[in-house]
């Protein structure tokens, strides 16, 4: 009995001491300095902010503007999101007081994205995007059905964040003999190779550090600066936000949307999943890693790349609901003759994020087989435009050459069949905009329509 009850103390001292913030003290043998914390992602919060200010620079379809926050890496740029509000303020005005020399091109994945005309590397698909913005009204493209700053939103956080954690720091650089943690990092850092490898991961994350105190809907409140969550956001109770550490960004604001709309637990299982894993390497005191906390760390590091990928594959299957819902709607309009301007331009707007994101699954290195081909055949180089027309590829100068293609509304079908290859793929738990029940009902649609159905 005894036993029982001194083993049951001894757990719960355990789990009262695990961390639950990501916040991690120094444990460089040797360190004499007076840093107290170990932790620091701040490069990649800067590739954060210049994404979150690239958007809005691509709304305006500003191609200098958008060539600062892309590519330049140039000193004193102003951050234009997220900035203060009301009731939010945010300490950070200037991408450099987070880091400095910072981009998102030269971070980009650099292998071949198949899901775009031309089979251009991920970074040749971004210039080309930002480039072609900058030739719009506000990032828009009626003509081929390209909304660029969703496109290129959605497919740099892949081809930039998702890339570079689930690519290399959760995977080669994770690896036996690689950024050793019984050395600094590089030399005059305060922290081990393997704890800034973890903590680089994290930041491209997103998440706040206190993100296992915070529920999904809160996570999301904080991304849109409501007032009504800053005070739980302000960790240190300083009374500004510290974009470092107390912002969410890019995948972990969508595995909160996620959870906080289906009741998944996407954002706290990744979450959980880096505080451990980096509890786990604060834990070895500054030695190198065992072979079995090395192992204990893969898996860790094996978790957050299954349900990263999965929030990504989330996103996807809700657009493609999205888009199904926006030609069911021009269906009504065009019926009685209406003007169907604005629902063309909200279903491009979905088929970008759609396409985004699913070029996003691409961008991770790592052969998806027959869901990529899959994918590309269903969703195509551009939404199904008026006409029945479709983008089929691109010329030697780079602009686009449309063709024949299937029906608008035939077009319904391919989002059902995305939807079905997503989950069987992906093993998806939250499946929002859920179309796959009204399959047969677009079947006898095209039937009396005289179409053919045939497709991937």
């Amino acid at each position: 009995m005894k036993k029982t009850i001194l083993s049951l103390c001894v757990a719960f001292s355990v789990n009262a001491i695990a961390a639950q913030d990501y916040a991690f003290d120094v444990t460089l043998k040797g360190y004499q300095g007076d840093a107290s914390s170990s932790v620091s992602y701040g490069g990649q919060i800067a590739r954060h902010v210049l994404h979150n200010s690239l958007k809005k620079a691509a709304g305006k379809g500003d191609a200098d503007l958008m060539s600062a926050y892309f590519s330049s890496k140039e000193s004193g740029l102003s951050i234009l999101d997220p900035v203060s509000k009301d009731g939010f303020p945010v300490k950070q005005t200037k991408i450099d007081e987070l880091s400095k020399g910072k981009d998102l091109l030269s971070s980009a994945y650099d292998g071949v994205i198949t899901g775009w005309p031309g089979n251009p590397t991920g970074q040749e698909l971004l210039e080309q995007l930002v480039e072609l913005a900058g030739k719009t009204k506000e990032g828009y493209d009626p003509v081929n059905g390209y909304n660029y700053v969703q496109l290129i939103s959605k497919f740099s956080m892949g081809a930039v964040f998702y890339n570079r954690a689930v690519n290399h720091y959760l995977d080669e650089k994770l690896e036996v003999g690689q950024y050793p943690n019984n050395k600094p990092y590089k030399k005059g850092t305060v922290y081990t190779g393997k704890e800034h490898v973890w903590d680089e991961a994290f930041g491209y994350f997103g998440a706040p550090a206190n993100g296992l105190s915070l529920t999904a809907k809160e996570v999301v409140q904080l991304t849109k600066l409501d007032s009504a969550v800053f005070s739980k956001a302000d960790a240190n109770g300083d009374g500004v936000i510290d974009l470092k550490s107390e912002m969410a960004f890019a995948h972990a604001y969508y595995a909160a949307s996620i959870d906080s709309s289906a009741g998944t637990n996407y954002f706290h299982t990744i979450m959980q999943a880096f505080v451990d894993g980096r509890q786990l390497i604060a834990d070895a005191k500054g030695k190198e890693l065992t072979k079995a906390q090395h192992a204990e760390l893969k898996a860790y590091a094996k978790t957050i790349a299954t349900a990263w990928q999965q929030v990504i594959a989330e996103a996807a299957y809700k657009y493609a609901g999205s888009v199904y819902a926006d030609l069911e709607k021009i269906a009504v309009i065009e019926e009685a003759h209406g003007e169907v301007a604005k629902a063309y331009s909200s279903y491009v707007k979905h088929w970008g994020e759609l396409k985004g994101f699913a070029l996003a699954l691409e961008a991770a290195g790592r052969d998806l087989g027959n869901a990529q081909a899959g994918l590309d055949r269903l969703i195509g180089f551009s939404p199904i435009l008026f006409g029945n027309t479709q983008v089929l590829a691109v010329d030697g100068k780079g602009g686009f050459i449309q063709g024949d293609s299937i029906a608008m509304q035939e077009y319904k079908l391919n989002m059902i069949k995305t939807q079905n290859l997503l989950d069987k793929s992906f093993g998806l738990k939250a499946k929002l905009n859920d179309r796959t029940a009204g399959m047969s009902a677009v079947l006898d649609q095209i039937n009396k329509a005289g179409n053919s159905a045939e497709n991937d």
